[in-house]
């Protein structure tokens, strides 16, 4: 089978060079056994390669079976994948087959690889080195004929870096590796693809397809589109439907594609909705830097009442009585009163006054720190009880379990 015809049966459009690479490679390993990580941004089709390597793999008659890491929540995403016996947590109510059970001579497609749990990374290593494997609440090793194909999204260098992937699986998993170029690098593929959105979509909604001017087609192609393919078909789709006018102008076009500086969506919250606030933990960090702030106001405001109501000539008659005090002896050797006895020392030989200074303890920043003391003083204003605990600090009593446990709170 010829390239063109593996791009019409897997529904690939575009005749890049680098496309064609890449759908060349996914051939060429598909024989063998090898673990193969795809990369790629977002929206690049990666979905589409493991299945171009499962169906001209000796493994195509066999199931195949696509997961998405990042939609399974961490607490089911070990049952998911490995199974679970009866009884083994709240809701195992009967004995289940994982997706490693059931690909048993398949291929299984593990998508978002980098939103895997630790935890699980290491049941994964496992599957990968020896083919083996325990069911969740199980001691009973089973063994398992699959291979893994990987996609993942981000860096998994620089996850590994911060302690978020193992690096041990990803020389595992990245034995063969393929890279899906984003379409801002496949600029000759960009009307192509907006051509075959525009023929899907008439027939789809029953009308005539939309056609770019030549001032259009510029504008598509010197777009960056940061969303890729998958932004791509949804602009094509909304000009499908909201447009009158079935040729579109450059005019009309820049309504869908907004550009700033050439290259940039700027009504979108991309980089802020993934980095800002994605988790429980960020947004109790958050609250505890506030209480610190509001902390440290308070102690201001409490210092400035004090030293008000200080009077100077307190000062000056403490200071005056302190030194009669200090040449009452006239060898020097004196020796203050408990009173004054943490505050004040003669240096004989020198004959000179130390005074010794308050000593401050700076408070911890440690946001590890903070959040173990607000789940201790919690747990302990509700006397241990985690549901009322877990209310409280604004997250989930599954969450403050977890918490617990990777903190040992007693």
């Amino acid at each position: 089978m010829d390239v063109q015809e593996i791009k019409q049966r897997f529904g690939i459009i575009g005749n890049s060079p680098e496309l064609l690479r890449v759908i060349g490679i996914a051939v060429q390993v598909a024989p063998t056994d090898l673990s193969v990580l795809i990369s790629g941004e977002s929206g690049t089709g990666k979905e589409s390669f493991p299945q171009i390597i499962h169906q001209f793999s000796t493994r195509k008659h066999g199931k195949y079976i696509a997961v998405n890491c990042g939609a399974i929540p961490e607490g089911t995403i070990d049952s998911e994948l490995f199974g679970h016996e009866k009884g083994s947590f709240t809701g195992a109510l009967s004995d289940r087959k994982g997706y490693f059970e059931e690909a048993d001579g398949g291929t299984i497609f593990l998508d978002e690889i980098g939103e895997l749990p630790l935890s699980t990374q290491v049941r994964l290593l496992r599957v990968l080195e020896a083919g083996e494997f325990m069911k969740v609440g199980s001691s009973k090793v089973l063994k398992t004929n699959v291979r893994v194909v990987a996609a993942t999204n981000v860096l998994i260098t620089e996850a590994i870096e911060k302690g978020k992937f193992r690096e041990d699986l990803y020389y595992r998993l990245n034995t063969v590796p393929i890279r899906v170029l984003p379409l801002r690098d496949r600029k000759e593929d960009i009307h192509l693809l907006f051509r075959k959105f525009a023929s899907d979509f008439a027939d789809k909604y029953r009308m005539p397809p939309i056609r770019l001017d030549n001032e259009a087609v510029s504008l598509l192609i010197s777009y960056n589109w940061p969303g890729n393919v998958r932004q791509l078909k949804n602009i094509t789709e909304q000009i499908s439907i909201i447009e009158k006018e079935r040729l579109i102008d450059a005019k009309n076009l820049l309504q869908y594609i907004p550009v700033q500086n050439g290259n940039k969506l700027p009504a979108l919250y991309h980089n802020v909705d993934e980095k800002t606030f994605s988790s429980e933990r960020e947004i109790l960090y958050q609250i505890l830097f506030d209480m610190k702030k509001d902390m440290n106001d308070l102690k201001k405001l409490v210092h400035d009442i004090l030293q008000n109501e200080a009077t100077t000539n307190d000062i000056r008659d403490d200071n005056a009585q302190l030194i009669r005090k200090l040449y009452q002896n006239e060898s020097g050797n004196y020796v203050p009163d408990q009173a004054s006895s943490n505050r004040v020392t003669v240096n004989p030989a020198a004959k000179e006054t130390i005074f010794d200074t308050e000593e401050f303890v700076e408070e911890s920043l440690s946001l590890e720190d903070k959040e173990v003391e607000m789940i201790r003083k919690s747990l302990e204003k509700h006397k241990g009880k985690r549901k009322h605990a877990a209310r409280e600090l604004g997250i989930s009593e599954r969450t403050l379990y977890r918490k617990i446990k990777e903190y040992n709170i007693d």
